[in-house]
């Protein structure tokens, strides 16, 4: 049986229960829900939701708003059922046991936002020997697929937000509209390539594609940037603006 971990996120407003092995949710989780836009009673739906972290911790920001979350895995379902309960949550979350491909009927209305993080490394990347995590890190083939049914979900004028490597971004953009996207690097730290990128898609929008400046995360001495600390510890929203400062 594996063990579970109790762990903290946003500094201990979210407490949650995670596999020891397998798949495990960090920054790209908490990041991801930062840059969700929602608010107070709007419908969102995060697909590949794992134990519900990334979810557990939009939820903290923006209190009211009701949360679906998909899941393959049942006993990570299950996993994300008990953290929103604990976290008290249960009211406005709950996780549901479905396949991204292959949604039930249920589940294809129409959300006011669209998250996920998916599993995004190809066959040729390294496979896990955990099938858990294996499952949940590579898609063989399917990242365009998780895509195309993140957008159909995605009601008009809401956003569709994923967290990808930038080696699967050219994938990512054959799969979604020419217009209304905006793309969010996360640079390790300043003058280092960046390892991760926020695709923001607003549905229905006609604004040309926007590349942001984005945000570099570590400063000297491994520590976080205030700006980074900021979402990672304290709960900011991470705004995709092109307002926002270079790194």
């Amino acid at each position: 049986m594996t063990e579970d971990t109790l762990d903290k996120f946003l500094d201990g407003r979210v407490v949650a229960r995670q596999p020891e092995r397998g798949f495990r949710s960090g920054l790209d989780a908490v990041m991801l829900a930062a840059a969700v836009p929602a608010r107070r009673g709007q419908r969102v739906l995060e697909m590949g939701a794992g134990v519900g972290i990334a979810s557990l911790c939009l939820l903290a920001r923006v209190q009211g708003c009701h949360i679906t979350g998909i899941e393959i895995d049942p006993s990570l379902v299950a996993l994300a059922n008990r953290n929103a309960d604990e976290n008290g949550r249960a009211t406005n979350a709950r996780f549901v046991e479905a396949d991204v491909c292959n949604l039930p009927q249920s589940l294809r209305g129409g959300f006011d936002h669209v998250l996920c993080n998916p599993p995004f490394y190809g066959e040729e990347g390294m496979r896990s020997p955990d099938m858990a995590r294996a499952r949940a890190t590579h898609d063989a083939g399917t990242l365009g697929v998780w895509i195309k049914v993140g957008m159909k979900r995605t009601a008009a004028k809401g956003t569709f937000t994923a967290i990808l490597p930038p080696d699967r971004l050219g994938e990512a953009l054959a799969a979604l509209p020419s217009r209304g996207i905006r793309l969010f690097p996360l640079w390790p730290r300043a003058g280092e390539p960046a390892k991760r990128i926020i695709v923001q898609v607003v549905q229905g929008s006609r604004t040309p594609l926007a590349l942001l400046p984005g945000l570099v995360l570590h400063q000297s001495g491994n520590r976080f940037r205030p700006e980074a600390s900021a979402i990672l510890r304290d709960g900011a929203a991470l705004t995709l603006s092109t307002k926002g400062k270079s790194p």
